[in-house]
C-alpha cells in the first residue's frame, strides 16, 4: 500500500486508520513486545517513509512522527529503545545503500530487536577525522580479511551485528580508499572490551578485529564507496541525536521544572528570584529548540538529512549540558551525590535513559562528543549552510599511505 501525497490532511487521516488497526489487532498491553513490532514493521508503520517491504510505505517523515507519537501514547513497545543505533543509524544507511537480500535480511530483526547493531566508526587515531581510519580490509576470493581497532562504539557488548567501515586502497586518497561491511560482531577474532565513563558505566566499547572473514555478500555498497555510507550514517545519527521533537516541558527542561516546584517555588527570597530567572531563561531556549526542530521535521523530505542535523544537534548537546547543569545546582548539595556508587556494570541500555538526574548530569557530558564533536558541528554549519570558507585541508587529494600520522 502506498499512501498519496496530493492530500495531507486525508495522508494523516490514513495513518490514523492504519494504526488503529494496528493496536486494535495487537493490544500494547497484553501482547508480547516483539510480535507487536513484527506486526508493525509488517504493516510499514515501523519507518513509514521508508520504502514498501522495508518497514515503510513510501509516505512523508511526517507521517512518521505522527506513528511514533500514536504509538507512544497507547504505551505500544518502542523499537528506538530496544536498538538505538540500529534503529536511527543504521536502518536509513542500510536502506539507501543495501541490496535487496540486505534489506530483507537484517530490516525486520534490526527492528524487533531481536538483532542488536552497532557502529564501528572511530578509532583511536581516526575520531572527528574518521576519514584517516586505519583499520584494513584485504580482498581474499569471496571474503574479506578484517584487522583493526575501534573504540567509543556504544552498546557493542549487546550487538549481534556492527557496521564499519575499513581501509581497503591504501593507495587512494583518504576519503576514496574506504569501504563498508556489515560485520558478525560474534564472529572467530572479534573481541569487545569496556570502556568504562563517568557515570561509572561502560555503554561504551572497544572492539579489536584480527583475521575476522566477511563475506563479499556483507559489504554495504561498492568497494571504494565507504564515505558516501558514512555519511548517510552520520547524518541519520546527528538527526537521530538531536532532531527528535519531545513535547512541551519534557526531558531535561521538565527535570528542571519539576525540581523548582518541588523544592524553589514556595521561596520569596532573593536567591530564588534569581534562580527562577535562569529558570525561565533555560525553559526559552529548550522550547526555541524544540519548536525549531519540529519545524524542521515537519518540513523534512524523504532521504538522507542534510546539515540541518548538525545543527539540532549541536544545540542538543550545548543544551543538554547546560540544563542538567541548572537541575542539579537547583538540588544544592545533593546535586553532588550519586545513588549507586558509580557501579561497574556493562548496561542493556543508554545511561541517557537513566531516571536520575544527577547520573544524567555526568552521562550528557557526551553529548557534545558523540555523534560528531559540537566543534565538527560549528564547521559544517560553517561551511554548508552557511557558506564560509572552509578551514585549509592538504590531505584530500593525497594517497592515504603517505599522510604523516
Amino acid at each position: 500500500m502506498t499512501i498519496s501525497r496530493e492530500d495531507e490532511a486525508l495522508d494523516q487521516k490514513q495513518f490514523d486508520v492504519l494504526i488503529d488497526q494496528l493496536l486494535e489487532d495487537f493490544p500494547p498491553s497484553t501482547t508480547d513486545p516483539v510480535t507487536f513490532l513484527q506486526a508493525q514493521f509488517d504493516r510499514g508503520l515501523a519507518w513509514p517513509h521508508f520504502p514498501e517491504g522495508c518497514g515503510g510505505l513510501n509516505a512523508s517523515p511526517a507521517r512518521f512522527t505522527q506513528t511514533v507519537r500514536r504509538l507512544g501514547q497507547a504505551g505500544a513497545p518502542n523499537a528506538a529503545m530496544r536498538n538505538v543505533i540500529g534503529y536511527g543509524m543504521v536502518a536509513p544507511t542500510i536502506v539507501v545503500h543495501g541490496t535487496e537480500e540486505q534489506k530483507q535480511r537484517y530490516l525486520r530483526p534490526l527492528f524487533t530487536g531481536e538483532e542488536v547493531w552497532c557502529q564501528l566508526f572511530s578509532e583511536p587515531g581516526a575520531g572527528s577525522d574518521v576519514a584517516t581510519l586505519s583499520s584494513r580490509a584485504i580482498k581474499d576470493g569471496d571474503e574479506w580479511i578484517l584487522n583493526g581497532q575501534k573504540v567509543w562504539t556504544t552498546m557493542a557488548h549487546l550487538s549481534k551485528f556492527g557496521l564499519i567501515i575499513a581501509r581497503t586502497d591504501p593507495d587512494a586518497p583518504k576519503h576514496a580508499g574506504m569501504t563498508a561491511f556489515l560485520v558478525d560482531m560474534h564472529a572467530e577474532g572479534s573481541d569487545v572490551r569496556p570502556l568504562y565513563q563517568i557515570t561509572g558505566e561502560a555503554e561504551f566499547n572497544e572492539c579489536f578485529f584480527t583475521d575476522v572473514r566477511v563475506p563479499d555478500s556483507m559489504r554495504l555498497g561498492g568497494v571504494g564507496e565507504g564515505w558516501p555510507v558514512a555519511i548517510t550514517t552520520l547524518m541519520n545519527e546527528r538527526v537521530s541525536i538531536g532532531g527528535t521533537v519531545p513535547g512541551r516541558n519534557s526531558g531535561p527542561i521538565g527535570e528542571v521544572l519539576k525540581i523548582w516546584k518541588e523544592r524553589w517555588a514556595d521561596r520569596k527570597d532573593g536567591h530564588a528570584y534569581a534562580m527562577r530567572d535562569e529558570v525561565m531563561r533555560s525553559w526559552i531556549r529548550n522550547e526555541v529548540a524544540r519548536l525549531t526542530n519540529k519545524r524542521a521535521s515537519d518540513g523534512r523530505k524523504s532521504g538522507t538529512p542534510g546539515p540541518e542535523g548538525s545543527t539540532a544537534k549541536l544545540a542538543y548537546a550545548e543544551e543538554n549540558k547546560r540544563t542538567y547543569e541548572l537541575a542539579v545546582t537547583l538540588m544544592g548539595t545533593e546535586g553532588m551525590l550519586m545513588v549507586d556508587d558509580y557501579p561497574k556494570v556493562r548496561p542493556n541500555e543508554t545511561g541517557i535513559n537513566s531516571g536520575d538526574v544527577r547520573k544524567r548530569f555526568l552521562r550528557v557530558r557526551a553529548n557534545s562528543i558523540e555523534g560528531g564533536t559540537s566543534e565538527v558541528m560549528r564547521n559544517i554549519i560553517g561551511e554548508r549552510v552557511l557558506g564560509l570558507p572552509g578551514e585549509p585541508r592538504n590531505d584530500k587529494t593525497v594517497s592515504w599511505k603517505d599522510i604523516p600520522r
